[in-house]
């Protein structure tokens, strides 16, 4: 099992910047796969981004792309979600996720048992 606590959210005007981090507690961080899904007021979680146990896989939803980017440190048990150039449409409670399976469902927020708590991100004009 394991605890996942996420910060780094706040305020930013568009085109700024944010990163976003997830810290988990348990010593098996290494074997579980990440991701990042958000959720705006009235619509469902949606997918963002993942990232494999090792690093070596990632992916990211549409309209996040060459602006968003995943990491992880797993000497230091986090995940990171790097935003720049954020738009309004990028307002959300954003969550970390973790499973221990890789393979298929990785943008499914069903498929990941462990969740955060979330940290929400407000981007204004």
């Amino acid at each position: 099992q394991v605890q996942l606590v996420e910060s780094g959210g706040g305020l930013v005007q568009v085109g700024g910047s944010l990163r976003l981090s997830c810290a988990a507690s348990g010593r098996t961080f290494s074997s579980y796969c990440m991701g990042w899904f958000r959720q705006a007021p009235g619509k469902e979680r949606e997918f963002v981004a993942h990232i494999s146990w090792s690093g070596a896989r990632i992916y990211y939803e549409d309209s996040v792309k060459g602006r968003f980017t995943i990491s992880r440190d797993n000497a230091k048990n986090t995940v990171y979600l790097q935003m720049n150039s954020l738009k309004r449409e990028d307002t959300a409670v954003y969550f970390c996720a973790a499973r221990s399976n890789g393979g298929t469902g990785y943008d499914t927020a069903r498929s990941y048992p462990y969740w955060g708590q979330g940290t929400q991100v407000n981007v204004s004009s």
